[in-house]
């Protein structure tokens, strides 16, 4: 693997989205083309943004029931006690300057032959090209006795807002010598790092607040994203407080959930808990299983250089719903794929060939105030399309100097910011 440096992986980054993106020409032609975006979130935000900048005659509408959006990087450190959730709420109310229409509304269905699709309060809006970036769906009958009713008791806190807050206000109010127990999920799930990085902030505020409590972390895998560093900044900064558990050890993970008793179970113990951070299997969201978009994994196939559906002529599916074969289900992730397709639709609009996508990813994992790790990776995709090949990337060395530590939390900050202007702005 090319170990790369964080000015080279930017040089990098910004000629692979170049290629895929960013340097399209401006193209216009006399015919209104349409196109319409369901999902408010990273992939629908960017996406919508880079096609009314690649051509302006375009009419871009986006789809989001939500009146605003919780970013989830970064929701950890509100779950931790150092953010407030404030400052991961952000609006809509800046699309309007970049030439694309709201429709605050859920779409309910999708009709691809007609091209069109239909939401709850009536609107039927047309389109020639559709882009479909609705997220995951948690898979509550993976783990027996776990619902959503019950994750109001036993939080997910794996879609950001009011779970968020919940899981919050229950770390709050448990007595010191308390358990708290997370269950990992098994793949492919969003954000690989998170419910490592959410442990570690679990256990910031553990140690400064309760320091008799324990945190366990009951895996449906074997082993998971940056592990080394993550077990690594465990022990260095948290000693026995965090406690992971591999799948091969507990018969795979949590199997049942009684809100009542409070009782998180394996196949081999039973745990009583002050608090249950229950994180499910996952799956593509609703609609996109209902628009016929996913196969039997429960997510949605596409072409890899396009990301246009392989279900559905015109339909083009980013982000977490995707089967981005060979990239994670990350932020990042969403926001190049989201520029791959824009580009890749501009193109196809204007009657041209996509040009040749390349692709990055970046993710930072916050496990002190001053303790940060991070992973980078380019991509480029496969000569016969059937996977986004890593070309090159790197971590945090496993010797990184206290001082490198803390300079990756500043990166991440800034990532964040970044990220946030990119679709708010």
């Amino acid at each position: 693997m090319i170990n790369l440096n964080r000015r080279s992986f930017l040089k990098a980054t910004s000629g692979a989205l170049a290629t895929g993106s960013l340097g399209f020409p401006f193209l216009a032609s006399a015919a209104k083309k349409r196109v319409v975006v369901v999902g408010g979130g990273v992939g629908g935000l960017i996406a919508a943004r880079y096609i009314s900048k690649g051509d302006s005659s375009v009419e871009v509408t986006i789809v989001e029931p939500k009146t605003h959006h919780h970013t989830c990087f970064m929701s950890n450190e509100v779950i931790g006690g150092d953010r407030d959730i404030s400052t991961i709420k952000f609006g809509y109310d800046n699309l309007a300057s970049h030439g694309i229409k709201l429709v605050q509304d859920m779409v309910t269905e999708v009709d691809a032959e007609a091209h069109k699709v239909k939401t709850a309060g009536g609107t039927t809006l047309e389109y020639d090209r559709l882009v479909m970036s609705p997220g995951i769906s948690l898979k509550y009958g993976s783990i027996e006795g776990y619902s959503e009713e019950a994750a109001e008791i036993m939080p997910h806190s794996w879609i950001a807002g009011s779970q968020t807050a919940l899981l919050r206000k229950q770390l709050e109010s448990m007595e010191d010598g308390g358990l708290v127990v997370i269950a990992a999920p098994p793949n492919p799930f969003r954000c690989p790092p998170g419910p490592y990085e959410r442990a570690a902030q679990i256990a910031h505020h553990l140690k400064h607040n309760k320091p008799k409590s324990k945190l366990l972390i009951l895996d449906a895998k074997d082993k998971f994203s940056k592990q080394d560093l993550f077990m690594q900044g465990y022990k260095d900064v948290y000693g026995e407080m965090i406690e992971w558990v591999a799948a091969a050890d507990t018969g795979g993970g949590v199997k049942s959930v009684d809100t009542k008793t409070m009782t998180v179970s394996t196949d081999f113990d039973d745990h009583k808990v002050a608090v249950a951070n229950i994180i499910p299997a996952q799956k593509a969201a609703t609609i996109a299983q209902d628009a016929g978009l996913t196969d039997d994994s429960g997510w949605c196939p596409v072409d890899l250089g396009t990301f246009e559906s392989k279900k559905h002529k015109d339909i083009h599916v980013i982000g977490d719903a995707s089967i981005a074969t060979g990239m994670p289900k990350s932020g990042y992730a969403a926001s190049t794929q989201a520029k791959v397709c824009a580009a890749s639709i501009v193109a196809l609009l204007n009657g041209k060939e996509p040009g040749t996508a390349s692709y990055a990813n970046a993710c930072y994992s916050l496990i002190a105030p001053d303790y940060g790790i991070s992973v980078v990776a380019v991509y480029a995709l496969a000569e016969d399309r059937s996977e986004i090949k890593k070309l090159g990337g790197g971590l945090t060395p496993m010797d990184a100097t206290a001082e490198a530590r803390a300079r990756e939390v500043q990166y991440a900050y800034s990532w964040f910011n970044n990220m946030t202007a990119e679709m708010f702005g």
